[in-house]
């Protein structure tokens, strides 16, 4: 049985600088569904500078992931996923980021890593802070700490969407997506897949959470990126290249409540979003 290494609690890695330029904020937002008519996402010369996507944060953040110990890679399973941005992040720069395991949950079947990142630049100007929950499958049962029942984000009953869009997924999304820093092959190779348990490959998590980001800033901020402040959202089935990929969202006093579904149900559930005036 897998077990998860208490350790690793509290180690940091970092600090680290992590130098990007134009080109990776561009294959970013086209590995996040931007089409080739986005210029202000993917042209480095656009009048008033190339707009970086919030959730360029991952990306950024996968080259400080603190180790996790000794694990099964195929039973560690990203959950959750939120970003708080206090800046937005310039079209090339250097990011200085730490990383560290805050705390494993015991969840019975499993165990809950929950996992900090922080990223600013160099002068101290802070850009964002992601949280990743990601469960180890079989891991639990150590006697550890439940932990905190998460926040729940429950959608307006009766009410219609004040978002609706939908995007077809490309075929070659995730292998587009891929070249951002996550190679993983149950993403491309069918026989990684299947030994997965999938049928055939499935789009990156974080993928899905960038779509929804970009949809979420081009249909309701008009491309605003500094306005939105806050997303998260919970992993709850997976996408296939080739889906029709729809998010909804309902406009609240605090917030806005986000779904992300596919014709075979809701991909990312309890997902919610602040945007600055």
């Amino acid at each position: 049985m897998p077990k998860a290494d208490l350790s690793v609690i509290g180690k940091k890695r970092g600090p680290q600088v992590f130098e990007y330029t134009w080109r990776e904020v561009s294959l970013y937002a086209l590995a996040v569904g931007a089409g080739a008519g986005d210029l202000p996402y993917i042209l480095e010369t656009t009048p008033g500078g190339l707009r970086v996507l919030p959730s360029f944060a991952v990306v950024c953040a996968a080259r400080v992931f603190p180790s996790p110990g000794e694990v099964q890679w195929p039973l560690f399973l990203h959950g959750e996923q939120s970003l708080r941005l206090f800046n937005p992040f310039p079209p090339q720069g250097r990011l200085v980021q730490e990383g560290v395991v805050t705390a494993i949950h015991d969840k019975g079947k499993g165990a809950l890593y929950q996992i900090e990142i922080t990223g600013g630049l160099e002068d101290g100007t802070p850009i964002y802070q992601g949280r990743w929950g990601i469960f180890y499958v079989g891991a639990g049962g150590f006697g550890g700490d439940p932990g905190p029942q998460a926040p729940a984000y429950p959608l307006p009953a009766g009410r219609p969407p004040d978002l609706a869009f939908t995007q077809r997924v490309a075929e070659n999304q995730a292998a587009l997506y891929r070249l951002c820093g996550d190679p993983n092959p149950l993403h491309l190779d069918p026989a990684a897949a299947r030994a997965g348990g999938f049928e055939r490959p499935i789009l990156h998590g974080l993928c899905t959470f960038g779509f929804a980001t970009r949809i979420l800033v081009d249909q309701v901020l008009a491309g605003q990126v500094a306005r939105l402040r806050e997303i998260s959202g919970r992993f709850v089935a997976p996408v296939c290249p080739g889906d029709d990929l729809t998010v909804e969202g309902w406009q609240t006093t605090e917030r806005w409540l986000l779904r992300v579904s596919t014709a075979r149900g809701v991909v990312m559930g309890n997902a919610q979003a602040v945007i600055a005036p």
